[in-house]
């Protein structure tokens, strides 16, 4: 049974890489996360993937405690750099063909980034780790992944989180709330469900570019989520 997608993006959070630690890279998270791609890429799927840098800066948390916002924000920027490489250093160990492109210009450490030798290279099977955001400070990881899947002519974001999709309510405080299998990005607005910031969201919509929220950390999540399979929430036009 073929994928329900050529090219996808998937969205990681910073956060995500740090797995139970307090901050940092866990490397088995790491490990599990190259696993879990490279079983996608090998269905024939194209992928590219945009990293935040919550692990190891936040931008907020520091303009908070003020300082200035866009100095932070570059900050965050280049956190989100070094946890591209250390995901591309991780593919390489386990043999898979990745490149690291940077919306900064950092050419000594990684490729700036380039839309059409991105694309050319995820046709030649290669995956693209998109680093530091839209290389503009007040945009999230969000707006980046929203941008680039756009670029790119992904036909998917795939947002990956700690909860396996979008629910009526807090499952953790309501035993009563039920996870959203589809919604409209119009559903998802009216009842204010935090699914990206604001201007993700909306570029998302406009484009009409799908995206499904879904939990990293459930075994085979992403693969079913590929398939076309009933896996996290999928936000629709």
């Amino acid at each position: 049974m073929p994928a329900a997608y050529k090219r996808i993006l998937l969205k990681l959070s910073g956060e995500a890489l740090m797995g139970d630690d307090a901050y940092g890279i866990n490397q088995g998270i790491v490990s599990r996360i190259v696993s879990d791609v490279a079983e996608v890429q090998r269905l024939g799927v194209e992928i590219g993937i945009v990293i935040g840098g919550g692990n190891i800066f936040r931008g907020m948390a520091g303009a908070a405690s003020g300082m200035d916002r866009a100095t932070a924000d570059y900050m965050g920027m280049m956190a989100t750099i070094m946890n591209a490489m250390a995901l591309g250093d991780a593919m390489r160990v386990a043999g898979v063909a990745a490149r690291v492109q940077s919306a900064l210009n950092i050419e000594q450490v990684v490729e700036p980034y380039i839309r059409g030798k991105s694309i050319r290279y995820l046709e030649e099977g290669r995956i693209v780790i998109f680093a530091a955001g839209t290389g503009n400070p007040f945009f999230t990881t969000d707006t980046a992944a929203a941008l680039r899947g756009t670029e790119i002519g992904a036909e998917i974001v795939l947002k990956a989180t700690k909860v396996d999709g979008i629910y009526t309510a807090d499952p953790k405080k309501d035993p009563n709330a039920t996870r959203y299998a589809k919604i409209s990005f119009d559903e998802a607005i009216a009842r204010n469900l935090q699914v990206m910031d604001a201007t993700a969201f909306a570029l998302c919509r406009d484009q009409k570019l799908p995206i499904n929220v879904f939990s990293l950390f459930k075994p085979g999540a992403l693969r079913r989520v590929v398939m076309g399979e009933d896996e996290g929430t999928m936000v629709h036009i």
